[in-house]
């Protein structure tokens, strides 16, 4: 049950993980969805962006492999 979990929670975080590095790389641009306070979209790349999306890409892909067992406990 935990791993079917994690295994949501992660697949959900590669593909965030991905979109706010693409995002980063300056590779797709989208406007901001859901803004709450002073939203611009972002102009070009960002190396905060890209490195966010890359940490949250690789700890994402670090609970997928977990949740399918090819990582031990």
């Amino acid at each position: 049950m935990i791993r079917t979990i994690v295994l949501v929670v992660a697949g959900i975080a590669v593909l965030l993980g991905a979109l706010w590095l693409l995002q980063g790389l300056g590779v797709v641009h989208l406007r901001p969805l859901l803004c709450f306070a002073d939203c611009a979209p972002v102009q070009g790349p960002s190396v905060t962006w890209a490195v966010i999306g890359a940490v949250t890409l690789a700890v994402g892909g670090f609970g997928v492999l977990w949740s399918r067992k090819l990582i031990p406990k």
